[in-house]
């Protein structure tokens, strides 16, 4: 399992700290150049071979610059699909609410109705550019303009917000060398412990101005390592003695890590990124879970709720763990929270024998909405953060973990669990995600189905008479009316249909506002 830490370097030094400025400037230009003669085509081993001739690089920098370079096109590549469904998905939410505020059935919050329209229209013809250029890009297999450095910062940069330099620093803040076993771990950037001082230093080869012939003389900073991580870093560093050679001397056997240097803020934080050996497992989707005690874990924006079951699906004990943080600190702080967070949960867990976690598959996306504030609140918070962080310390405390679809859970605890065992929404949804993962499927009961045959069909029924003749014509009005006459159609043939159809129309009737539809005497 891939780790990561981080530790600053504390070096007061200025001579030195200048030294390490200019080569992440030429690094980062040496980045920069090797990334526009790929985009043009040109072929990875000459621009190796040339980077040490255009920069005073050694050979392995240059490597390291056009790896970078590479993996940022493939990431530019691989999210074009993704970027052109989002603005896809921002096209129709436009259009439909174009189309509701014509048509009367919402109506604008402190602005004219015209003045809203306008700027709808100015968003969709917006979108629909963007949408053309990222298709054009995907047809054409190129990627869109990449701006070291920051767009927003390139537009601050434009309004003479920010200063020329100020500009530079941005795009000039990061150096990178890849690990490797034969050269004690890392030959460019070498993390050492002192035993006399008790310190950790970071070692950098600088081949700038270095004589012709000679080894690149190196940097040598200290660096401050967090306690709690101390033991780890310094057992990494140091290698591992596996026997003594025919002189008598000691062999050691290194770990390859990878260093990255960052500077932030007129900081320099050192990135150490190594594999790391790990007790537990990650299941695949059809391996079974083998345990007494297993855990289901429902994921919220400000809590993690966690229900206790037994290996026949039998419901133990639930606990809820709130961070109402997350919704609005600063990211250092919000990562303190989610690790924090998630030590008390496998604390409890650890103390209750439970032996397995099962948690949703699934990521938070935004409502592709006008609406500023939740779009930035969904992403803000970082929901593969928390997920990522569940599974990272659960495979590190030796637990087995599975992931599960995550579709109607909520639903099914809400209606199914949630008063059986009088337990809150998201403890009956972790409840049912444990279940899920041992392999149970949720039927509905009986009187849920008389209730969907019933009162909801009515429900439909009403709606699409009661509907105005001027709203079925238009798009939404068809779409809303083909999708009502779906659900009809399951209501009618449910003993056909996959069982999670129903719990999908019980989910729309009760949650959509445009339903309106109340059953909670169910």
């Amino acid at each position: 399992m891939k780790m990561v830490r981080v530790m600053k370097i504390v070096s007061n030094d200025e001579s030195q700290l200048r030294l390490l400025d200019e080569l992440m400037r030429v690094f980062c230009s040496a980045k920069r150049y090797a990334f526009n003669r790929l985009l043009e085509g040109r072929n990875t081993k000459e621009i190796i071979k040339h980077l040490p001739h255009q920069f005073p690089l050694n050979k392995r920098y240059a490597e390291d610059a056009v790896l970078l370079a590479q993996s940022l096109i493939t990431s530019q590549r691989e999210l074009l699909p993704m970027r052109l469904e989002d603005v896809q998905a921002k096209i129709e939410k436009t259009v439909k609410k174009i189309d509701e505020y014509q048509y009367g059935r919402k109506t604008p919050k402190n602005i004219d109705l015209q003045t809203c329209l306008d700027g709808l229209h100015r968003r969709l013809e917006k979108l629909k550019s963007k949408e053309d250029e990222l298709q054009r890009h995907l047809d054409q297999g190129t990627v869109p303009s990449v701006i070291f450095g920051g767009k927003q910062h390139f537009y601050k940069r434009l309004k003479g917000n920010i200063t020329n330099e100020e500009w530079k620093d941005l795009r000039t803040n990061q150096l990178y060398a890849r690990g490797d076993k034969s050269k004690k771990g890392n030959l460019n950037i070498r993390l050492v412990y002192d035993d006399n001082t008790y310190e950790c230093y970071v070692e950098i080869a600088n081949p700038l101005g270095q004589p012709k012939g000679k080894h690149a003389p190196r940097l040598r900073l200290p660096v401050s390592v967090p306690e709690k991580y101390e033991d780890e870093i310094i057992n990494l560093v140091m290698g591992e003695q596996v026997g003594v050679n025919a002189k008598g001397k000691p062999m050691i056997q290194y770990q390859p890590y990878t260093v990255e240097i960052k500077r932030k803020n007129g900081e320099y934080y050192v990135h150490l990124i190594y594999e790391e050996e790990v007790y537990g497992r990650e299941l695949t989707y059809d391996e079974p879970i083998q345990g007494e005690r297993i855990a289901g874990i429902d994921i919220n924006i400000d809590r993690i709720a966690v229900s206790i079951i037994s290996k026949q699906g039998n419901f133990l004990q639930s606990k809820v763990f709130y961070c109402h943080e997350l919704e609005y600190v600063r990211a250092n702080k919000r990562n303190n929270i989610v690790g924090e967070t998630v030590r008390d949960v496998y604390n409890w867990l650890l103390q209750e024998n439970v032996g397995a976690v099962v948690i949703e598959n699934i990521q938070l996306r935004q409502q592709h909405d006008t609406d500023k504030k939740f779009n930035r609140f969904t992403h803000h918070f970082k929901k593969k953060k928390l997920t990522d962080t569940i599974i990272r310390r659960g495979l590190r405390l030796g637990f087995r973990i599975k992931k599960v679809n995550p579709a109607y859970t909520s639903v099914i605890g809400r209606f199914k669990y949630m008063k059986k065992y009088g337990l809150s929404v998201h403890e009956s949804a972790a409840f049912v995600i444990g279940r899920r993962g041992l392999g149970y499927n949720e039927r509905l009961p009986k009187e849920l189905i008389d209730t969907i045959k019933k009162k909801v069909k009515r429900h439909l029924i009403a709606m699409l008479g009661s509907m105005e003749e001027s709203y079925k014509q238009s798009n939404s009005g068809t779409k809303q009316r083909q999708y009502l006459g779906m659900m009809l159609k399951k209501i009618e043939n449910f003993k056909e249909e996959h069982e999670w159809s129903l719990w999908n129309i019980l989910h729309k009737c009760c949650w959509l506002n445009q339903y309106q539809i109340q059953l909670k005497e169910v």
